[in-house]
């Protein structure tokens, strides 16, 4: 399939025959999925209390975004570690072009919520506009790097136990 050529809809997409197991793990369970969620949603929340603190100007909201920022960019690394357990140990996930552009845009979103948090550690008050246009930008690579996470999940069955 062309990079980039619309997906296939649900109907035209083969089930993988095998399951690609992940290599961190508990119970069979894939740790990487597990991680994300909570680094996600508070570069999520970062986006709003920006908005929450441009509208109001009120210094709680620059607070609760340096919070935010940090729990985001260091809970992500820390579920990247995970990803990167599977990508470089799991050849077949390592054959995957899907698997690399997930990583790689995983990475340049982490470097932007890591600066996000730096910049705003170190001048807390001085948020805008650079702080919410990094938060943005920061919430659009999330969501294209969690649509290539899915194919992964989905199209290619990395994690999932299609055996039974």
């Amino acid at each position: 399939m062309p990079v980039c050529a619309p997906p296939p809809l649900a109907e035209e997409i083969p089930m993988p025959e095998q399951t690609i197991r992940s290599r961190a793990a508990l119970g069979g369970h894939p740790l990487h999925p597990m991680m994300i969620h909570f680094p996600v949603a508070a570069l999520f929340g970062l986006v709003a209390s920006d908005l929450g603190y441009l509208l109001s100007g009120d210094p709680f909201w620059a607070r609760a975004s340096l919070w935010l920022a940090g729990v985001g960019a260091f809970g992500g690394w820390l579920a990247s570690i995970a990803g990167l357990v599977d990508l470089f140990s799991v050849r077949r996930i390592r054959r995957l072009v899907t698997g690399w552009c997930h990583a790689i845009l995983a990475v340049m979103m982490l470097s932007l919520a890591s600066l996000n948090w730096l910049q705003r550690y170190l001048a807390a008050e001085q948020i805008l506009p650079w702080g919410l246009y990094l938060s943005l930008l920061t919430a659009l690579l999330i969501v294209l790097a969690a649509w290539l996470g899915g194919r992964l999940v989905y199209e290619h069955a990395v994690g999932v136990d299609v055996e039974s």
